[in-house]
């Protein structure tokens, strides 16, 4: 939006907001169309290794006014991902397509198969999750990505699970 001068409403002060108050998690709830999603996709972007160098998206808004936010920028690794599109219907389709958004960030991350900080063995795992995983396998991928995302930039991980509740709604329609 901000790249294509599109009209933007500043809502950084949410990013400093949240970064003070410091929790460990934080869950967003509101109603549909209240900038969820636009929200999570700003905080990616000032959070995330890979917008690094990107204060042109940050330069004319709020938390760019201080020293301190203007140092965070690009410094963190992020794990983005969004369930909006597992509108499966069925069970096991649904957990499949859960599988392969985990796979994509494995891959995403590849650069991650020539860590020095990983074990070999962990290097073997990773590439099994990039290649495929099972239902029993799909909780811990999360959890052990994050984990080598942690070890290689020395941060913890910033996660964004945007649209969590979809396949479960989707499920609950596809019922009626």
């Amino acid at each position: 939006m901000i790249e294509n001068s599109c009209c933007y409403v500043d809502k950084t002060s949410f990013i400093r907001q949240w970064w003070d108050s410091m929790d460990a998690v934080t869950l967003i709830t509101r109603p549909r169309r209240f900038g969820k999603t636009l929200t999570m996709s700003m905080t990616e972007q000032f959070f995330s290794v890979n917008y690094a160098g990107r204060s042109d998206l940050f330069e004319h808004l709020s938390i760019w006014e201080e020293e301190r936010y203007r140092k965070l920028q690009g410094t963190y690794p992020v794990i983005s991902l969004s369930f909006a599109n597992i509108k499966e219907k069925s069970y096991k389709m649904t957990v499949h397509r859960i599988c392969q958004f985990l796979m994509q960030l494995y891959e995403q991350n590849s650069f991650l198969r020539n860590c020095s900080q990983l074990s070999k063995a962990e290097k073997a795992y990773f590439e099994s999750m990039a290649s495929g995983m099972t239902e029993a396998e799909a909780p811990l991928a999360l959890y052990k990505l994050s984990d080598f995302l942690h070890r290689y930039y020395g941060k913890k991980v910033i996660i964004l699970l945007d649209e969590y509740d979809t396949p479960v709604q989707e499920s609950y329609i596809l019922r009626l």
